[in-house]
């Protein structure tokens, strides 16, 4: 075991599985005690969005490769827990549902009198569906962004005055590069992320004179939603497919394992990140991105006056737009 962050005590939200549970087990490698959660013992099982009746109408060879990556994929916070105790790490299970404000503060309670502290809160946890934006139910708007950002905000709201008093803390929270809009259907996911990347910058502007730090981080890895993804528009009809084309498809197999983003979180967690704040990462495999600042690409001002709709209509094309690409990306043949 290390010792970058020994006598550190960390929180991973959606631990159970997946990149979650790859970020618990190296924060526990490099010393800290970690505090494991998911929702519910046993984790997400079976189907998700590949329904029963889904799977059942595969041919034999999908069907059996679907339950066998679910299978691989099986866990909760109390096996990944059990993982770390067997490499001689610290760590205890608590399941909480982040999206209840109340168990979101039970689940830093936990942190704080099991181990003493809070110092370290990964935000791993989240859900996600596919339906045209047309299509939606509410309830599918509302599950997800009910965790991204509703749970983010509950625990890091539980987690901040245990931090502002030691003037420490590292909040590191999973957002997605939907934030930007996305070639899958699933608005809900996209309008969940671009919360859980205006609530990152918020807490560390917010938080910075308090020596606690807070960014996010966009992961492209190996998990059960990949699972998902991959077989979903095998076995829907073309109107609700996920994909808004199918030549945006990435094969399962190029996609890289979770454990190979965990060490860069280490990094932001420990001390020698103490001055990155605010700043949002993608992570993929071997290759580690940072987006840049939000800024103003071009302006145009007009002297003396409100602009008429004429002038804008005459200007604009050349002083404003010229070069203007927009969403002509994602639709060129």
């Amino acid at each position: 075991m290390g010792d970058l962050l020994k006598g550190k005590v960390a929180v991973v939200t959606g631990s159970g599985q997946g990149i979650g549970r790859a970020i618990a087990i190296e924060l526990a490698r490099q010393g800290a005690k970690v505090v494991t959660n998911n929702r519910k013992p046993g984790g997400t099982q079976g189907p998700g969005m590949l329904t029963e009746k889904m799977i059942n109408s595969m041919d034999p060879a999908q069907k059996e490769w679907v339950l066998k990556q679910y299978q691989n994929f099986a866990g909760d916070a109390e096996s990944t827990a059990k993982a770390i105790k067997e490499e001689g790490g610290e760590a205890t299970a608590f399941y909480a549902d982040i999206a209840d404000f109340e168990a979101a503060k039970a689940l830093i309670e936990k942190a704080v009198t099991t181990y003493g502290s809070i110092d370290i809160l990964v935000n791993v946890a989240g859900t996600f569906g596919f339906s045209p934006i047309e299509k939606m139910s509410w309830e599918m708007w509302d599950k997800v962004t009910a965790v991204k950002p509703g749970g983010y905000f509950n625990t890091i709201r539980s987690a901040l005055p245990y931090m502002i008093e030691k003037k420490w803390g590292r909040i590191i929270n999973c957002t997605s590069r939907a934030f930007w809009g996305d070639v899958i259907k699933h608005a809900e996911y996209c309008a969940a992320n671009a919360g859980v990347v205006g609530l990152t910058r918020a807490v560390a502007i917010e938080m910075y004179e308090h020596g606690i730090t807070c960014n996010a981080f966009s992961p492209f890895a190996r998990t059960r939603a990949a699972v998902d993804l991959e077989k979903y528009d095998t076995v829907v009809e073309d109107g609700n497919k996920a994909l808004l084309n199918a030549d945006f498809a990435i094969p399962f197999e190029a996609t890289p394992d979770p454990e190979n983003l965990a060490p860069f979180i280490c990094y932001l967690a420990s001390e020698h990140a103490a001055n990155i704040s605010g700043t949002i990462f993608e992570l993929a495999g071997n290759s580690i991105s940072m987006y840049s600042e939000p800024r103003i690409t071009k302006t145009v001002f007009k002297e003396g006056g409100r602009w008429t709709v004429e002038e804008i209509a005459e200007k604009a094309p050349f002083m404003l737009f010229r070069d203007y690409e927009g969403l002509s990306r994602y639709f060129k043949k």
